[in-house]
C-alpha cells in the first residue's frame, strides 16, 4: 500500500507502479484522488484498470457508475466486477502563475461560478458532508457573484453572452451529488456543456431541487451542447475547476480523450 505525502504525489505512484507492472491499481480517495491517478497515467501506453474505495466527501465521480461507498462492497467490485472503458476530458488552461498548463479531468470540469463554488467548500469544513457543504458554498458564492461575458464554441456550434456558468461533463456529477448533467455518458467520446445564463437569486432557488434529481432541463436560461472539442473565452479572467480542483483560469480548450481509462464497476444486473 502506497500513501501520498503531498499534492500530485498519487499521479507520481500510480505511473511508477503502473511501469513496474501493476495489473490493477486500487485508489482509496475521493474524486481529486481519482484525478491525480487519471494524470498520472493518461501519458502511459499501457494502463492498468483502476478499481477506487470511495473516500472523501463528495462522491461524485462513482455516482455515474453505481460504485458502492460501503468499503467491503467496494473492495468486491474492485476483485470481481466489470471493467469498463471511458472517456477522459482533457483541458489546455491558463494556470494560476500565468503559465499554460494541461491537466486531465475524469468526471467535470466548469469555468466560471462552480469553480469558486469548489474552493470555497474545499477551504471551509465538511464536517456536515459533502451535500451540506457544497450547497452552502453555492449560495455563499452566487449571492456575490455576477455574470460574465463569454464565448463559447462547441465543435464550430458558438455561443456568446453573459453567463454564470459552463459545465463540460464528462459524468453526471457534481458538487456532492447535483446531477448536474443527467444524460451524460462516460465513454461516448462527447463531451455534455451546460450553458448556464444570467439566472437570479430565485431562478437557483426554485431549481436546486431540481438539479439533485436531474430533473431541471429544459431551462429556459440554460442549454445543452455536445462535442468532442470546447473552447471558451472570457472577457475576464474565470476559474478554472476540473473535478473539484481548481488549477487556473480561463481563457480554456477541452477536448475528450476516448477510451482513455478503464474501471472497475459493479456486474450490471
Amino acid at each position: 500500500m502506497l500513501f501520498s505525502e503531498r499534492p500530485g504525489h498519487l499521479g507520481e505512484l500510480a505511473r511508477e507502479t503502473a511501469l513496474g507492472g501493476a495489473e490493477l491499481l486500487v485508489v482509496v480517495g475521493g474524486d481529486g484522488s481519482v484525478n491525480e491517478v487519471a494524470n498520472g497515467l493518461v501519458a502511459l501506453d499501457e494502463r492498468p484498470p483502476l478499481a477506487i474505495v470511495p473516500r472523501g466527501t463528495g462522491w461524485d465521480f462513482v455516482r455515474t457508475f453505481g460504485i458502492p461507498r460501503s468499503i467491503e462492497q467496494a473492495a468486491e467490485v474492485a476483485l470481481r466486477g466489470d471493467t469498463r472503458t471511458i472517456d477522459l476530458g482533457r483541458a489546455a488552461y491558463r494556470a494560476w502563475d500565468g503559465t499554460e498548463a494541461v491537466s486531465v479531468f475524469a468526471n467535470v470540469a466548469s469555468a466560471g461560478m462552480s469553480g469558486a463554488i469548489a474552493q470555497r467548500a474545499n477551504e471551509t469544513t465538511k464536517a456536515l458532508g459533502g451535500k451540506a457543504s457544497y450547497l452552502w458554498a453555492t449560495f455563499a458564492v452566487f449571492s456575490r457573484w455576477a455574470a460574465t461575458e463569454v464565448e463559447l464554441d462547441v465543435d464550430g456550434e458558438r455561443r456568446s453572452g453573459r453567463m454564470f456558468d459552463i459545465v463540460v461533463a464528462n459524468g453526471k456529477f457534481f458538487g456532492g451529488g447535483m446531477k448536474i448533467c443527467p444524460d451524460a455518458e462516460p465513454d461516448d467520446g462527447l463531451l455534455d456543456v451546460l450553458t448556464i445564463g444570467d439566472v437570479t437569486k430565485g431562478d437557483l432557488v426554485r431549481t436546486m431541487p431540481k438539479i439533485y434529481r436531474g430533473t431541471h432541463l429544459p431551462h429556459p436560461k440554460a442549454e445543452l451542447l455536445r462535442g468532442r472539442a470546447v473552447t471558451l473565452t472570457s472577457s475576464s479572467a474565470l476559474p478554472v475547476e476540473l473535478d473539484g480542483e481548481q488549477p487556473g483560469t480561463t481563457p480554456v480548450r477541452f477536448d475528450v480523450l476516448p477510451r482513455a481509462l478503464s474501471l472497475r464497476v459493479p456486474i450490471a444486473p
